[in-house]
């Protein structure tokens, strides 16, 4: 786990962000230390995914500051924008792999913030440092698919292309949106102790959106809680109770079937 008292290199300090009227998140105040693993929890519509695409500097703050590898989000723009985007790896729901490209050229998809545009544009020719791809790949363990179309793949292993795309990206924090919520249980763990795994080795920090409760006991420093746009609870994961389930996701509660959920913490 990362020291608690280092420089955090994610910090929102009193943001709210405000959509077309609507309140998504209001007055959340975070802190992540580099390293640290972290599972952000709550119902549909809490503003996880905003949350999250703060952090990626997509989205800035309507009132307060978002602060991310010491540079704040909502002050730089250009240039300076786009290098802190290139340090932050984002896996999203779906794969967002290209259909029409083979495996090999989506995942060198992951330079193309290291190359200038002539280079990238000639790779889709003739794909450039593809020993690199191949590397990427044997670490997800799909080294004989680098020639395959991502709809020869099965829903895991193209979720596993998408991560060997961001370890070719280097990023220095990693985000990923729901990335198990179209796979099984099995693939889904699978899928999750990867992200942990290469975060760890390459002090990586992590933020992760889960739907799947039973994924936070695989290695997750912390576990935050939001519902309505706020911060409600955050702890260890061994710290969860059900009587805390239920108030973080109300009514859908027992749609998720978190009755069967095994728990550390005990009944408040």
């Amino acid at each position: 786990m990362a020291d608690a008292a280092a420089t955090p290199e994610i910090e929102f300090a009193q943001v709210t962000k405000v959509i077309e009227g609507k309140t998504i998140l209001a007055d959340v105040s975070l802190q992540v230390a580099r390293g640290e693993r972290v599972a952000l929890i709550g119902p549909s519509g809490a503003g996880k995914t905003t949350l999250l695409r703060m952090v990626a500097g997509v989205l800035w703050p309507s009132v307060g500051r978002v602060r991310v590898l010491g540079t704040e989000t909502g002050a730089v723009h250009g240039r300076s924008l786009c290098q802190l985007r290139k340090q932050v790896g984002f896996l999203y729901q779906s794969d967002n792999l290209v259909p029409g490209l083979r495996v090999a050229h989506n995942v060198l998809m992951g330079r193309l913030g290291k190359w200038s545009l002539w280079r990238a544009f000639w790779s889709l020719l003739f794909p450039r440092e593809v020993e690199r791809a191949a590397a990427s790949l044997q670490r997800v363990e799909l080294q004989d698919r680098l020639w395959a179309l991502p709809g020869e793949l099965s829903g895991g292993e193209q979720q596993r292309v998408a991560i060997a795309r961001l370890l070719l990206q280097e990023p220095k924090i990693l985000l990923a949106d729901e990335p198990v919520s179209s796979l099984d249980i099995r693939l889904g763990r699978e899928i999750v102790r990867l992200l942990l795994g290469l975060a760890k080795e390459r002090q990586s920090t992590l933020l992760v959106s889960l739907h799947t409760l039973e994924l936070l006991g695989e290695g997750f420093d912390r576990v935050v809680a939001l519902q309505q746009g706020r911060i409600v609870w955050q702890g260890p994961p061994a710290a969860l109770t059900r009587d805390l389930l239920q108030q973080v996701y109300g009514a859908e509660y027992r749609t998720l079937q978190l009755d069967a959920l095994p728990l550390a913490g005990r009944t408040a």
